[in-house]
């Protein structure tokens, strides 16, 4: 069979197609018909003008202790957590928190790092220079050119988890970008056991992150517009996110509301941690790290599943990675410092 490109791509052009948008009350309405160059045409033109508004870029955030001198510090040490939608940075004087950033994942790792940690000392006179050990963690680990060791991401948030819930927690759930991680830990901080999600999408921080481009809220509102149902929905059949996308439209269309679609969604994520959970077995206290412990709606169904409540910190949850590295590298520090006296 010889194919007729010319004539598939003018019948391509001239494909009838309907176009749907999510209105923030929820409801579904065709704001346009035409053929399918027309539509891919248009959707190109509203992105050069600027009408595309990208509701799953969370906001980058950052913090310093000032009431601390660094130059009074005895030891300087550092942790950097490349992650696949973020990375952080966290900065310790003595082993105590000094200074903090979550910024956004680009496309090199190396200058992902270099931006956490630049934005978590702008406010400061401190340099990278000044920081003698650097630790690595997150799947860019090995692409952060200034750390002096690498450490996997499981014993780093479990160390972080300790520092910012204290010794009492034995179960830590990590929600991030591309996989979730239950993991086990002894009053030290130190991994006894864990297990992972599988590689993809669903049920993480990415996934979220569609359906917020999808229904056009940001990312910070679904959580608490998730909670506002009188009933709780059934969950979405999958996490998928291709096909959670098509099924959120398709109960967009037949008259759900936006708040009855994120609950729907948030409760299916919740089930599919629970169950990764359930897998190794939950034993108190238990405490979430990760971007998606941000989400109340997640975080609530969680607990109400599991029948315990997690426990909270002051801490951003998201440092937990770069805190337990930069905890690592003070004491790795203080061991070098050790060896030569």
């Amino acid at each position: 069979m010889i194919l007729d490109f010319p004539q598939l791509i003018s019948q391509w052009e001239t494909l009838p197609v309907h176009v749907f948008t999510a209105h923030e009350k929820g409801e579904i309405l065709t704001i346009g018909a035409g053929t399918a160059s027309g539509a891919v045409s248009g959707a190109i033109q509203g992105t050069a003008s600027g009408a595309v508004t990208e509701h799953w870029k969370w906001p980058e955030q950052s913090n310093v202790d000032l009431s601390m001198d660094w130059k009074k510090a005895a030891r300087i040490t550092a942790g950097i957590d490349v992650g696949s939608v973020s990375s952080q940075a966290v900065v310790l004087l003595d082993g105590k928190l000094y200074a903090w950033s979550s910024v956004r994942t680009g496309s090199s790792s190396p200058d992902s790092a270099l931006k956490a940690l630049n934005q978590a000392l702008k406010n400061t006179d401190l340099t990278l220079e000044k920081i003698p050990y650097v630790v690595g963690t997150g799947y860019g680990r090995v692409n952060v050119p200034f750390a002096k060791k690498t450490i996997t991401e499981i014993a780093c948030h479990a160390r972080g988890a300790n520092y910012m819930g204290g010794g009492t927690i034995r179960t830590i759930l990590d929600m991030g970008g591309q996989d979730c991680k239950a993991i086990h830990c002894d009053e030290k901080g130190k991994v006894t056991n864990f297990l992972m999600n599988d590689k993809c999408a669903a049920g993480t921080g990415r996934g979220m992150e569609v359906l917020a481009d999808l229904l056009r809220i940001p990312i910070q509102e679904i959580g608490p517009l998730s909670l506002k149902v009188e009933e709780e929905p059934p969950p979405v059949s999958s996490v998928c996110v291709v096909f959670a996308k098509t099924e959120a439209i398709g109960l967009l269309k037949s008259g759900w509301p936006v708040e009855k679609v994120l609950a729907s969604y948030c409760l299916a994520m919740a089930e599919r941690v629970t169950a990764l959970l359930n897998r190794i077995g939950v034993e108190k206290d238990f405490f979430i790290t990760g971007g998606i412990a941000k989400n109340i709606g997640v975080v609530k169904r969680i607990e109400r599943i599991l029948g315990i409540s997690a426990l909270n910190s002051a801490l951003d949850s998201q440092i937990a990675g770069a805190l337990g590295a930069a905890l690592f590298a003070n004491a790795l520090l203080e061991k070098e410092e050790r060896g030569k006296s």
